[in-house]
């Protein structure tokens, strides 16, 4: 089992940056595919990036794609989603969720409790 921690969130103006934090334990986190979700009012939970085990693949919404980085240091445990160019669109709670194998399980076996973002125009 992994336990999720997201940090980072707040409010920032359009076109601004933030980067939110997820720290996680466990003592196989070194093998879990990670990924970020958001979710938004009354809106269903959408996949945004996600990152394998070994940080060799990484992946992203269309929606985010060049202005939004997944990375992550498994010595330290820790996986981080870089937000730039923010839109009043991308306001959300940002969700870090992880799996042992992700293909295998067909989705995010673990969650953290979220972190709001928020985007004024």
């Amino acid at each position: 089992q992994v336990q999720l921690v997201e940090s980072g969130g707040g409010l920032v103006q359009a076109g601004g940056s933030l980067r939110l934090s997820c720290a996680a334990s466990g003592r196989t986190f070194s093998y879990y595919d990670m990924g970020w979700f958001r979710q938004a009012p009354g809106k269903e939970r959408d996949f945004v990036a996600a990152i394998s085990w070994s940080a060799d693949s990484t992946s992203y919404a269309d929606s985010v794609k060049g202005r939004f980085t997944i990375f992550r240091d498994n010595a330290k445990n820790t996986v981080w989603l870089q937000m730039t160019s923010l839109k009043p669109e991308d306001t959300a709670v940002y969700y870090c969720a992880a799996a042992l194998d992700v293909a295998r399980r067909g989705g995010y076996d673990y969650w953290g409790q979220g972190t709001q973002v928020t985007v004024s125009s």
